[in-house]
């Protein structure tokens, strides 16, 4: 099982970030926060191509998690990376369905693989 779901877009890295931020809002979920990891770094004097976390959740499926295992928190909020890498722009998200085999005593149910669907679905419009 992939940890990830990566795709390229041939949008520039700002419509990129705008696109998976409206597709959040169209998906039912609200972001959280957008994370400028490039600025956060150079900041440091670290040197990266354009990097952003955009953090986002649902509080009904975070709830249902968090009532299941409190530790499934740390993989919360849901995040969808929108990076260059090359010159080339990329949009990637963590696959819900992982949560499976951190938390295997946690009987998640078909939650995971309903919320993977939702994400691949907002990165493939984004792009």
């Amino acid at each position: 099982m992939e940890f990830d779901y990566t795709v390229t877009t041939t949008k520039t890295f700002y419509a990129a970030v705008q696109n998976v931020q409206d597709e959040i809002a169209k998906a039912g979920m609200r972001v959280l926060y957008v994370h400028d990891v490039q600025k956060t770094l150079a900041e440091k004097s670290f040197e990266r191509e354009p990097f952003k976390i955009v953090e986002f959740c649902n509080a009904k499926f975070a709830n249902e998690f968090l009532n299941k295992d409190i530790k499934i928190g740390l993989c919360l909020p849901c995040k969808i990376n929108v990076y260059v890498k090359d010159g080339q722009t990329f949009i990637s998200g963590m696959r819900p369905t992982i949560l499976s085999q951190f938390f295997p005593q946690a009987d998640l149910g078909r939650r995971p693989q309903e919320i993977d669907q939702i994400i691949q679905n907002i990165i493939n419009n984004a792009k």
